[in-house]
């Protein structure tokens, strides 16, 4: 087991990276303050893993909800069904939640744990390669909305996040890839021979090659952990952690978030982020090629659907809680490596780069 620690004083915690962890009740004892715990999960992991974390968590009589899995139960259908279930069974705010499963339930459960009884602790499991790398760190809890993604949320820190790479032999691959988009995200915005390594590894990540994953989770970890520390609330750098996002999080609102999983979309969000970087002038065609190749290589998305048009694109990013004063920020590269935030950008040019996604040759 590794172990990364984030840095945010009295609200930092651990980040444990190995195979095995769901089981060992040592490692969710130091976290868990009350008596009680609720395993949160969604239909299908916790067919997989439920009672396996429920068993080592037998000192403090934990009690498994379940969800529908998908995207569309991230929703405050939801979020009140879980709460309801929280309030009949007299749960105080002593209680531990434990998030077992991808984005959507780390998301759904730190936003309860959020909320109920106006904060409780909360645990974040992931099982998902996306959830690893991503969302089970850094504290953005939320749900969505039919005008857009996560625009209901906050900010609440995890007391500590395990990472069992052994769930993701389970995991679709699918799946997988959609968790490689974040991973390559880290080496676009922030480190190149990072970038350099997953162009190599790529084979051994998209075989399940269990080395190779640990190594790639430890790394995206370690970079966003250092981000976050920095800047928890995202007031500054921390929105580089978001290339991509802006163009996915249409795509999937367009959609009705059943259509394309998250890594896809932002997958090919990269991309049109990438050429949006070279009409800006500020990212060689060659690296834009390189981008466009390694999102190949990976197996994501690199065109857009026609039935996906552009001003309905324009449309859900025009709402994009990233704008500020009716100005949409969005995250460039300056190079591979190099992340940017700019504003100001024409949405004729927009237009441009979605147009040019939807008669893209890289597929």
């Amino acid at each position: 087991m590794r172990t990364l620690q984030l840095d945010l004083a009295d609200r930092g915690y651990p980040i444990h990276i190995g195979s095995g962890l769901l089981s060992e009740p040592a490692l969710y004892r130091p976290y868990i303050r009350g008596r009680r715990v609720v395993v949160i999960s969604d239909s299908h992991v916790a067919a997989l893993y439920g009672e396996q974390v429920c068993a080592a968590l037998t000192d403090f009589d934990p009690r498994l909800l379940t969800f529908a899995a998908g995207e569309p139960s991230k929703s405050l259908d939801t979020y009140a069904l879980l709460a309801d279930q929280l309030i009949a069974g007299r749960f105080d705010r002593r209680v531990t939640l434990v998030a077992l499963g991808g984005g959507v339930v780390g998301d759904m459960t730190g936003f309860l744990a959020a909320t109920f009884q106006r904060g409780v602790d909360f645990i974040q499991v992931p099982t998902t390669l996306l959830a690893q790398v991503d969302s089970s760190v850094g504290g953005k809890t939320g749900v969505n909305r039919p005008g857009g993604k996560n625009l209901l949320g906050a900010f609440y820190q995890p007391r500590c996040v395990l990472v069992d790479t052994a769930t993701l032999a389970t995991l679709p691959r699918r799946e997988l890839v959609a968790g490689l988009a974040e991973v390559i995200k880290y080496g676009l915005i922030a480190d190149e021979p990072f970038l350099t390594w997953l162009e190599q590894a790529l084979p051994a990540l998209l075989g399940g090659d269990e080395t190779a994953l640990q190594q790639a989770i430890y790394r995206s970890c370690e970079i966003k952990a250092t981000i976050v520390a920095a800047d928890e609330r995202e007031s500054g750098q921390r929105a580089l952690l978001n290339l991509g996002h802006t163009f996915g999080h249409a795509i999937e609102a367009a959609t009705g978030y059943s259509a394309w999983l998250h890594g896809e979309a932002v997958g090919l969000g990269m991309l049109m982020a990438a050429a949006l970087s070279q009409r800006l002038g500020r990212l060689p065609a060659a690296d834009c090629a390189r981008v466009a190749a390694v999102l190949k290589r990976a197996g994501l998305p690199t065109r857009l659907p026609g039935d996906i048009d552009t001003a309905t694109l324009l449309g859900f990013m025009a709402g994009d809680k990233k704008v500020l004063d009716g100005e949409l920020r969005l995250v460039a590269l300056d190079a591979i490596g190099r992340g940017v935030i700019v504003s100001g950008v024409a949405p004729t040019l927009l237009a441009d780069v979605i147009n040019a996604a939807h008669a893209s040759e890289t597929a």
